[in-house]
């Protein structure tokens, strides 16, 4: 997977359409990705020692992976994603500016 935590990316399908936020968690197995602000539910949580009167808490759930792309540091726009190695280390670069991807 091409996508990793702390990526910046723009939602590009669905109901979050147009939305940008940052990777908080990658979902190896299931190819899904959880987004800071996006793809937002409602769960129902039962009384707990954290949260003692229970309630409905929003909480953001995950979304494929597909219906995201990577933003450009250069530009800030969606960007396909190369690999390529330099110095002995596999870097990822953007295709639109050519620019490396760094956290």
């Amino acid at each position: 997977m091409k996508i990793k935590t702390g990526d910046k990316v723009r939602v590009m399908r669905g109901k979050d359409a147009g939305k940008e936020g940052t990777v908080t968690k990658v979902l190896l197995k299931a190819d899904k990705v959880v987004v800071e602000g996006v793809n937002m539910i409602k769960k129902h949580q039962k009384p707990n020692n954290a949260n003692p009167q229970g309630g409905i808490v929003d909480q953001e759930a995950a979304i494929h992976v597909s219906n995201v792309m990577l933003l450009d540091p250069e530009t800030n726009k969606p960007s396909r994603i190369a690999t390529t190695i330099k110095d002995g280390k596999k870097v990822r670069i953007a295709k639109k500016s050519g620019s490396a991807l760094e956290k």
